[in-house]
């Protein structure tokens, strides 16, 4: 199995009741998968703990048959090969669209940067956008950089939180089938956070539901 989680658990401090009980999750390679749930079920916190953002209190989570978080074992959020895109996109607005892109791909020299932002650019529709600034970009335009920094260290799971929550409604249905067809483009393992049935039947393989 390409991404394994069983028996998370994990509370915050300062409440008496966990957040997340006894998960389990299995996930095969390619897969997009939805998290469907209200607001407090529980849903982001699962992608923070995946990425390393958080600590769980007990259980295991494996990627590509590595074991980044058990009893015993902590990788580092940047050594997990994990992508993320928030719900805001955190772009820098002071980089270029190519600039941002280029961001994580510290290992690479001038020349492979240059070939793999290009690749990144032509993946998500915006060919000839890497000189301008994220001001200068729509919203849904601003989501795809973001997807493509994302994208560009080729990492092993990509985790995105309320992706198309920042959009208007009528750009949410056509971005959702933009995403989808990127992402089975790129071959990319994913795991989408969503409220919204919507917009995980559209984009999701399988609709994981967490209730409180």
């Amino acid at each position: 199995m390409y991404v394994e989680i069983a028996g998370l658990a994990f509370g915050y401090k300062n409440s008496n009741e966990k957040v997340i009980k006894d998960f389990n999750l299995q996930i095969q390679q390619g897969e997009i998968i939805s998290l469907l749930g209200i607001s407090g079920s529980g849903k982001s916190t699962v992608l923070r703990l995946i990425a390393g953002l958080e600590v769980p209190e007990s259980g295991l989570i494996k990627i590509q048959n590595r074991v980044v978080v058990d009893s015993s074992t902590f990788i580092q959020p940047e050594d997990r090969g994990v992508g993320m895109v928030f719900q805001d996109y955190a772009l820098f607005p002071h980089l270029t669209v190519g600039k941002n892109i280029e961001f994580g791909l510290v290992k690479m020299s001038r020349k492979e940067k240059g070939k793999k932002v290009a690749e990144m650019l032509e993946l998500v529709n915006l060919r000839g956008y890497g000189h301008r600034y994220p001001y200068e970009l729509s919203g849904g335009q601003q989501q795809r950089v973001a997807l493509a920094r994302a994208l560009a260290p080729s990492p092993s799971v990509l985790l995105l939180d309320e992706p198309f929550s920042n959009l208007d409604k009528d750009l949410q249905v056509k971005i959702r089938t933009e995403l989808k067809n990127i992402l089975k483009s790129a071959g990319i393992t994913t795991i989408i956070v969503t409220h919204d049935r919507d917009d995980a039947e559209a984009v999701a393989d399988r609709i994981i539901v967490i209730e409180q």
